[in-house]
């Protein structure tokens, strides 16, 4: 998971990624505001896409690791009712190249 600042048609945007450990893209999303909101966007848009994944490598960002702790306490609610569903690893690191979503 990743995001850069990006101008589409004369107005700056967040453009989140969800890349896989191949480096291709899972999903994308274009969002005028960073943030928590944003991010569990795109992680919700991605798992219902390409399923929970066991693991998920982000940068030091506040609002990526918001965004998955918000989708983790989704997973607790759904394992307290009896879902059987494991947590998301969140992997934190400096270097954004590493990021990745597997």
């Amino acid at each position: 998971m990743d995001e850069t600042y990006i101008k589409v048609k004369g107005t700056w945007n967040y453009l989140y990624r969800a890349v896989d450990k191949d480096g291709d893209t899972i999903n994308s999303m274009l969002s005028p505001k960073p943030g928590e909101a944003a991010s569990k966007a795109l992680f919700t848009k991605s798992i219902g896409s390409s399923g929970i994944r066991e693991k998920v490598t982000i940068d030091k960002s506040g609002a990526n690791l918001a965004g998955l702790n918000a989708s983790n306490f989704q997973i607790t609610i759904l394992t307290l009712l009896g879902f059987s569903v494991m947590q998301i690893k969140i992997r934190q690191i400096k270097n954004q190249i590493s990021e990745q979503y597997y």
